[in-house]
């Protein structure tokens, strides 16, 4: 299995996993490859998201092969910089191979419940 491109390889964990939703934003089916985020918890308030919890892992999905207006578009859907921040991260493949990527992770504001 090839190691996916850094640049455009985007971690997915919430409801980005449903490909309708991804198919609605992005205008066209992508690649996918299921994938495990190490020492992050899943949680949600009003919105999905994750956070550092040591020997916790993430369930997801890497997308693949996105190109600029893909992550023009998925940063739109999720309210960057308000909601998130895009940040690079290590994930491993159903093999266990290690592949850095894209991860949309929480800023305060959705931390904290928009409050």
């Amino acid at each position: 299995m090839d190691t996916p491109d850094e640049a455009t390889t985007l971690f997915v964990y919430g409801s980005l996993l449903d490909p309708v939703r991804r198919e609605e934003i992005l205008g066209r089916r992508v690649d996918v490859r299921p994938a495990t985020l190490p020492d992050y918890e899943l949680a949600r308030s009003r919105y999905f998201y994750i956070r550092k919890r040591p020997g916790i892992s993430t369930s997801g999905f890497l997308l693949l092969n996105l190109t600029p207006r893909d992550f023009l578009l998925l940063d739109h859907y999720e309210e960057i910089p308000r909601l998130y921040t895009r940040e690079q991260v290590e994930v491993f493949d159903e093999g266990g191979n290690p592949a850095r990527c894209w991860v949309y992770l929480p800023t305060a504001w959705t931390l904290t419940g928009n409050k």
